[in-house]
């Protein structure tokens, strides 16, 4: 649950933000920093940098069309994440900002202000996968922009040659990669290192399990943890799933080339699969395992929040109301014209042309009933030994059970810590 082409799926460390201020540039956009043309107070925005064309004039664009502030957009390059943690903790900070996050030290923090009044009459319709996380204390501390999701493609022509309907559960999943995989191609491709680092917590989603549950809690001190996790394995040890591709998973090349029947990937390469392969594939969310398990599909969206350094917190809370709750036109624009991505809210998902029909339809329906977003309460070190474990598990074939005891004592440690904050 690592990277999208947005990054809206990056669980990335906030870091020291000790020396990094000069990072942060002195034109802040702030009251004397320039900015737009427009009357009342001078707002400076932060995004980072895109790699995606034509985002950086949209974002400017919509800030020059807002007439209550002048709104001055900074789009910065480098670790955005370790720049905006660092300025958070000065008065040369951005006003208003989007944010990997907010995390839960930037909350605990009073870093960011609460802007749950600015959802008031449309709370419910955010995607609440993706609003869970921007939750904390019955507050919210950040709007949603877009939606980026991961699913499973896979090539129907090469499915009927080998007699293999799609699969619903992670059995058949396990059964179709052997049965699919050939002296050219594999069956699957989890990317470069397994699926270890791509996966994450979705195949205990798909238990039926949780990273952390909603009271705060492990969610995957359960057996079935073990037995989903073990079946990851068994594909590795039934040598189905591809290793070493020139592109890693988040590059649908080695879908579209041929070297897999079934890759797991993300929304933003639906345009390449369709200009390659036409109407020769489908989309899945990862099946489900096991009676209890339900289907999953990870969902992440970077937030827009308000500085509590700002000495414009109202300015700022009316700009991100004006932007990302009443103007669903640019909201639309924002999600879509520039790469390929879900709006935040259903009911822009639901009616946005793009979005309509074949497999970007399913990837909608897909992260609405199936989402599930990396709980604000999972934190770095829980991350990592959890990924570590899973790497070993599927890669060593190390022991599922005796791996996740250790890695359910490290996240109840975690859990215990974050709450006594």
């Amino acid at each position: 649950m690592t990277i999208s082409r947005r990054g809206l799926l990056a669980t990335g460390a906030v870091g020291s933000a000790l020396g990094l201020l000069s990072a942060c540039g002195s034109n802040t956009g702030r009251d004397g920093d320039g900015g737009g043309g427009s009357s009342g107070p001078k707002l400076s925005q932060w995004y980072h940098q895109y790699g995606e064309a034509g985002t950086e004039q949209a974002v400017k664009k919509y800030a020059a069309a807002y007439d209550e502030a002048s709104v001055a957009v900074q789009w910065r390059p480098g670790n955005y994440d370790q720049q905006t943690a660092a300025a958070l903790l000065t008065d040369s900070g951005p006003d208003v900002f989007e944010v990997n996050g907010p995390s839960l030290d930037m909350i605990q923090g009073k870093q960011v202000a609460d802007v749950t009044e600015l959802l008031d009459g449309v709370e419910d319709d955010f995607n609440q996968a993706a609003l869970a996380p921007k939750r904390h204390d019955g507050k919210i501390w950040g709007i949603p922009q877009v939606i980026d999701m991961q699913m499973l493609y896979y090539r129907k022509s090469l499915l009927a040659d080998a007699d293999v309907q799609p699969p619903a559960t992670l059995d058949e999943l396990v059964d179709a990669a052997k049965k699919l995989t050939t002296k050219k191609a594999k069956g699957l491709f989890l990317g470069n290192d397994a699926g270890a680092g791509v996966l994450g917590g979705t195949p205990l989603y798909a238990a039926g399990l949780a990273l952390v549950t909603e009271d705060g809690k492990v969610g995957f001190d359960d057996p079935a943890a073990a037995r989903t996790l073990g079946k990851l394995r068994q594909l590795y040890a039934d040598k189905s799933l591809l290793l070493g591709a020139p592109a890693d998973w988040s590059d649908p090349s080695a879908f579209t080339q041929g070297l897999t029947a079934m890759q797991w990937s993300g929304l933003w390469a639906l345009p390449a699969v369709q200009k390659a392969l036409g109407d020769d594939f489908g989309v899945l969310p990862f099946p489900k395992d096991g009676t209890q398990g339900e289907p999953a599909v990870p969902v992440g969206a970077y937030a827009a929040a308000v500085s509590t350094r700002s000495k414009h917190q109202q300015a700022g809370k009316d700009f991100l109301k004006w932007l990302w709750v009443e103007r669903t036109d640019y909201q639309e624009d924002f999600a879509l014209s520039y790469g390929f991505h879900i709006p935040a809210r259903i009911s822009l998902a639901e009616k946005a042309a793009k979005l309509r029909k074949g497999a970007a339809a399913d990837a909608v329906r897909f992260t609405t009933d199936h989402g599930h977003a990396q709980p604000l309460l999972w934190t770095p070190a829980a991350q990592t030994a959890y990924q570590d474990a899973l790497n070993r598990i599927i890669k060593n074939g190390a022991n599922p059970e005796s791996e996740l005891k250790t890695v359910v004592r490290k996240t109840s440690a975690e859990l215990d810590r974050v709450k006594k904050k």
